[in-house]
């Protein structure tokens, strides 16, 4: 962990449609469990609310959640409710509808468009709110979003939802969506060693269009829901020496210095990794390690 000041606000911000955020955010996926979902042991629950308060306490004003990131014992969504309601103004909530759970945790049909607005207002009422900052469509597959993201901007229109973005997407989608209402961020898998053919592609397609580009997994790779499962790369361990940083710290800011429109949201539910992540703005890697780096990704192509 690192000993310097600690400020998320060091990467710098981005407007992510009418609220400014800070470049580092948080994902609360990882609150719940020490891996995804109903799999591993619950996350001590005064931990997850410190984590939280620590977020914040440290600059962090964007946290991504959803209804559907909840375990046997530990909800995302009331973790987040219990830790900082009432929330600061300046704190943006993204969530994502699309993905349905049920009671058993078990993956149920993507909702249909008809279905999204239960989704949003489960969501409003964990989290004690009466609009969202921002709702994410995750994409299940499907080759058209329209009706789907339709029904999001009827919503938006309601006043149930602030801003719009889409997860898990492809260009045409970005396309599709940006025909029926503004879209304010994309989130997709990215990162050093994720195959980033398609990754660049809406990296650039977010640049030229000024909206986020908001990886998730960055920090986890391959590893997925289940975390930093493999070895650490060589290339990225050489370069974490060199700058006397973590391995997490340079993927974070691997990922950062890719454009000023990118968002991280790396999750924990661990203290002093959050801080570690947090001071992940503060690194800037020359040119010379972007390309190393940039190498890994490459290869896995």
């Amino acid at each position: 962990m690192t000993s310097q000041r600690v400020d998320a606000a060091a990467a710098g911000t981005w407007m992510l449609g009418d609220r400014k955020v800070n470049r580092i955010g948080f994902g609360a996926m990882r609150l719940t469990g020490s891996a995804a979902f109903h799999e591993g042991t619950p996350r001590d629950r005064s931990q997850a609310i410190a984590t939280l308060r620590r977020a914040v306490e440290l600059g962090v004003n964007h946290i991504d959640t959803a209804a559907f990131y909840f375990s046997r014992l530990r909800s995302a969504n009331e973790l987040i409710n219990s830790a900082l309601a009432p929330y600061p103004d300046d704190l943006v909530i993204a969530t994502k509808v699309g993905p349905a759970r049920d009671a058993g945790g078990e993956w149920a049909t993507s909702a249909r468009p008809d279905q999204l607005r239960g989704q949003v207002e489960e969501n409003l009422r964990q989290l004690g709110r009466d609009h969202v900052d921002l709702v994410n469509l995750r994409l299940m597959g499907q080759d058209s979003i329209s009706e789907h993201f339709g029904a999001l901007a009827d919503l938006r229109d309601a006043g149930l939802v602030r801003n719009l973005g889409i997860s898990g997407a492809r260009p045409e989608h970005l396309a599709q969506a940006q025909e029926i209402a503004p879209v304010v961020c994309v989130q997709n898998r990215y990162g050093v060693d994720v195959d980033a053919s398609g990754g660049k592609d809406m990296l650039r397609a977010c640049a030229e269009r000024g909206i986020a580009f908001v990886p998730f997994f960055s920090i986890a790779g391959q590893g997925r829901e289940s975390g930093a499962v493999r070895a650490e790369h060589d290339e990225v361990q050489a370069v974490a020496r060199a700058h006397g940083v973590s391995p997490a710290q340079v993927r974070l800011a691997w990922i950062l210095q890719q454009g000023s429109h990118v968002l991280v949201i790396p999750g924990t539910g661990n203290p002093e990794h959050l801080v570690d992540n947090v001071a992940a703005g503060s690194v800037r890697l020359a040119e010379e390690e972007l390309r190393l780096l940039d190498a890994i990704g490459r290869s896995a192509s």
